[in-house]
């Protein structure tokens, strides 16, 4: 078993507490994770890959401004995924909304396929991790949100770090933890696409360890979602008590124009924007991709 792989291991005190040390010395504070210059988009050279991969490495996650990127937002796709391709994100998901490149654009939509779907509304979007309906053999382990365009009120994001969630609950209840390691903790019924297609129910834990690494499949919705029994949805309310109630580690930003946040799936919401616009629409767009493999690069003996 790996050093990484022990620090998750309930009955391995030891180890967990010299990489509980480790992790909360080097992560960023709240209001301290940088923004980090990225020239040409489509191009980021060596020593701004670094300057990121560094960033993933105390934080699972990087915020970047592109200082070059095309005006045309159809050109724009192509560029985030060069640029997602230089971190060696290759295994990109086949999203149901999804254009070219595996980009999809979250803005407000009454189109058959997302109409009813938070991320294609104004509406604030609990904690969660990407991807968390899917099944195992599609987990989402990574994804970027770049910024098109910013909305004219709100759209804020907020970001914790899987890891400092983890700590935060472990401190707390390591019998909660227990609860949510469990492969069956979670179950997320199955759910008829607009094209006729049912997307299958998907069961399986909350937290679960993967080559050394924590990966989280989490949210904090309330609607279409079973627990095991009442004692992990206890657990779970836990956890979504500590994430509403944390402050050191909590990273809030507004996503502007040439922005983004490459990640290794972190835990995020979204505020509701643009609450007076009349009809609905709003000029708020920004471009996903998300992926099945990790950021790739990330230093070795870090976090990461």
């Amino acid at each position: 078993m790996s050093q990484s792989s022990q620090a998750f291991d309930l009955q391995n005190q030891a180890a967990y507490q010299a990489w509980r040390q480790h992790r909360l010395a080097h992560a960023p504070r709240a209001g301290m994770a940088p923004v980090l210059a990225v020239a040409e988009l489509p191009r980021p050279t060596e020593s701004e890959k670094a300057a990121i991969l560094a960033q993933v490495a105390q934080a699972s996650f990087a915020i970047y401004q592109a200082q070059n990127f095309s005006p045309d937002t159809a050109a724009i796709g192509a560029e985030l995924r060069a640029f997602t391709d230089a971190f060696g994100l290759h295994i990109a998901e086949a999203h149901r909304s999804a254009g070219d490149n595996g980009v999809v654009a979250l803005r407000v939509s009454m189109a058959e396929h997302q109409r009813g779907f938070i991320p294609y509304s104004r509406q604030a979007m609990n904690w969660h991790t990407d991807g968390y309906y899917n099944g195992k053999a599609d987990t989402i382990r990574a994804f970027v949100l770049h910024c098109v365009r910013q909305a004219n009120i709100g759209g804020q994001s907020q970001i914790i770090d899987n890891e400092i969630a983890y700590i935060r609950l472990r401190d707390e209840s390591p019998e909660a933890v227990a609860l949510l390691m469990d492969r069956g903790a979670m179950t997320i019924p199955e759910s008829p696409e607009a094209d006729g297609s049912v997307r299958p129910t998907s069961t399986g834990p909350v937290f679960f360890v993967e080559a050394g690494r924590l990966i989280m499949r989490y949210t904090a919705r309330t609607r279409s979602i079973s627990w095991k029994n009442e004692a992990t949805r206890k657990a779970a309310a836990l956890l979504q008590h500590l994430l509403e109630n944390e402050r050191d580690y909590l990273h809030t930003l507004t996503l502007r124009p040439g922005q983004g946040i490459l990640n290794n799936n972190t835990l995020h919401n979204r505020t509701a924007f643009d609450p007076d616009a009349k009809t609905g629409a709003s000029q708020r767009m920004l471009y996903r991709i998300r992926f099945h493999n990790r950021i790739e690069g990330v230093p070795h003996g870090k976090t990461q």
